[in-house]
């Protein structure tokens, strides 16, 4: 049975806000499709059989389900499903197809369970965690998301698909994204600008090292389904090699941030501790600590992206091909790249920022130490 995956990035984006997301007619003669709330009724049988050709059994379903939200809602309709197991109550976003230029030619299939409350329940979960055990400077890094996140789905996204370059775009909002957040988490001070100034510089050569490595090693940016769909629905229009550096990019802020920040921290307190260390001394022992760090980092960095890809990892043992021969794929190259290209990131922001915070606090008289103390919380 035909399970249109194809839409799911869109609608999972969509969901996470609106209960209900429909695709825009285009004519009459073409195919509509709407994603609509519903909910099981009756299970009006189940059997397990084989898959078509192979020796795995899958559970197929006839349900009897309710559309709770949608064009459709309140009406009763018979779905088949082989996709996920359901039980009466259960609720699940249903996929319903009208063919064009007869309205009689439609179909109706299981797109996703209704992960909804859970998410909520964890999201709530998430903000009590910050708010309680972060105190005021975790509610100034939900401040500092919200704003990340506002300028990801309002001035990014819209961009790239109004054409503009995916490159200079996601640049400018890493950029800004680094000063905004940074000075809302940590307030206005010398360890905040030098940990700014060492995000920027960062980025600006691992931004150059993603690029080379994207260009000499002939990625494409389709290594995803929905790349590949994407490509089709925006009609070709949008740049996938600028859009792969762009989501490099942007990836790159969350180790870069947390070790820029690490780095000025470490520098400041050195300074208001022995405050007749020269600067060598200075760099020497902030470098040990960033060292440490980024030893952590690096290794949390490379299982992250171990972890997400465990079922194309498994794949591994299934197919004849040889180990280069894999690693050569565009999917396993173009994750290589960005681990590569984000643990080099992480290592030069130690040294980068730590010369920068050095600089910024040299010339800091011991009398004036109140300043960005009183304002960055530890």
């Amino acid at each position: 049975m035909f399970r249109p995956t194809s839409l799911l990035v869109g609608v999972a984006l969509a969901s996470l806000f609106v209960p209900i997301a429909s695709s825009e007619a285009q004519s009459q003669d073409q195919e509509v499709d709407y994603i609509e709330l519903a909910k099981v009724v009756e299970v009006v049988s189940q059997t397990v059989q084989n898959v078509p050709g192979t020796q795995t059994p899958e559970t197929i379903q006839a349900l009897k389900a309710q559309i709770l939200q949608g064009p459709d809602k309140g009406k009763v309709v018979q779905i088949e499903n082989d996709y996920l197991t359901l039980k009466a109550g259960d609720k699940f976003y249903a996929h319903h197809s009208v063919g064009g230029g007869d309205a009689l030619d439609e179909t109706w299939n299981v797109q996703e369970p209704y992960r909804l409350p859970t998410l909520e329940i964890l999201g709530a979960l998430f903000l009590l965690a910050v708010i309680v055990f972060g105190g005021k400077q975790g509610v100034r890094g939900l401040l500092s998301l919200v704003a990340s996140l506002a300028a990801i789905f309002w001035i990014l996204l819209p961009g790239i698909l109004a054409g503009y370059s995916p490159i200079l775009l996601s640049i400018g909002i890493s950029a800004l994204i680094v000063g905004v957040g940074s000075y809302i988490t940590h307030g206005f001070n010398r360890t905040t600008t030098a940990a700014v100034l060492g995000m920027i510089t960062t980025l600006c050569l691992t931004g150059g090292l993603a690029y080379w490595s994207v260009h000499a090693g002939l990625l494409s940016g389709y290594n995803t389904e929905e790349a590949t769909y994407l490509h089709f629905a925006t009609n070709g229009q949008i740049n996938f090699v600028a859009l792969l550096l762009g989501g490099i990019m942007i990836g790159l802020l969350g180790i870069l941030y947390d070790a820029a920040i690490g780095q000025a921290v470490a520098v400041e307190e050195l300074k208001r501790a022995a405050a007749h260390y020269t600067p060598w001394q200075i760099y020497k022992r902030a470098e040990r600590i960033g060292r440490e760090h980024i030893g952590a980092l690096v290794n949390t960095l490379a299982i992250a992206y171990v972890g997400v890809s465990l079922p194309l990892l498994l794949l591994l043992h299934f197919t004849n091909m040889s180990l280069a021969a894999t690693v050569n794929q565009e999917i396993f190259a173009t994750e290589i790249v960005r681990t590569f290209v984000g643990s080099i990131g992480l290592v030069l922001a130690v040294p980068i920022t730590t010369l920068i915070s050095i600089w910024v606090w040299h010339k800091k008289s011991p009398s004036a130490g109140a300043e960005g103390h009183s304002s960055h919380h530890h």
